[in-house]
């Protein structure tokens, strides 16, 4: 089990324009149709990465949760799925209908969203505010596989509960760790 950490784009980074393919639905999603009306969080999961495994139940009870609320919740996968199978489109669907998301289980294909976002490992977290302006990036929480600390959620859900009261989201954020991200190689 690799662990990479997070690259930390810039906080204030506009969010990338997409356009993929909801391995759930079938059909093409971009950015603009699904964001949140106050918030959107990004994820870069996978459907093997143990640290993924490990958060899955806390990400879907923070979309339950936040979904009401006017966030809008999007999950990414980029790995190679000629090297990872387990990662194809057709598992995606039945992951996320196993885990029970309630949000859009997209695949990236070409790893061009996960370039744009700067995306390293999995899983890799992004809030961004009602403009579509990057607010809060790094870890869940202070939980990993094996570590015995609580699944909780609290460095997103601190970061989520202040964009909602409108106060200040504390810059000073830890990055996520997990997976790296199975890129394709250059031929």
């Amino acid at each position: 089990m690799s662990r990479t950490e997070s690259n930390m784009l810039a906080l204030g980074t506009t969010a990338p324009e997409f356009s993929l393919l909801d391995t759930v639905s079938q059909k093409t999603m971009n950015l603009h149709a699904l964001n949140g009306e106050k918030g959107t969080v990004i994820m870069f999961i996978c459907n093997h990465c143990p640290f993924v495994i490990h958060v899955n139940p806390e990400i879907t009870k923070l979309a339950s949760e936040y979904q009401k609320r006017g966030i809008k919740f999007i999950a990414i996968s980029s790995n190679d799925v000629e090297n990872y199978p387990e990662d194809a489109p057709h598992y995606m669907r039945i992951k996320a209908k196993a885990e029970n998301y309630t949000f859009p289980y997209l695949y990236d294909e070409n790893q061009e969203v996960a370039k744009k976002y700067d995306a390293a490992c999995t899983p890799d977290f992004y809030l961004f505010d009602a403009e579509l302006k990057l607010v809060y990036r790094g870890q869940l929480d202070d939980s990993r596989p094996g570590n015995g600390l609580p699944l909780n959620g609290n460095d997103l859900r601190d970061a989520l509960e202040n964009l909602l009261s409108e106060k200040k989201i504390n810059p000073l954020q830890k990055p996520s760790i997990g997976c790296n991200i199975k890129w394709k190689t250059q031929v």
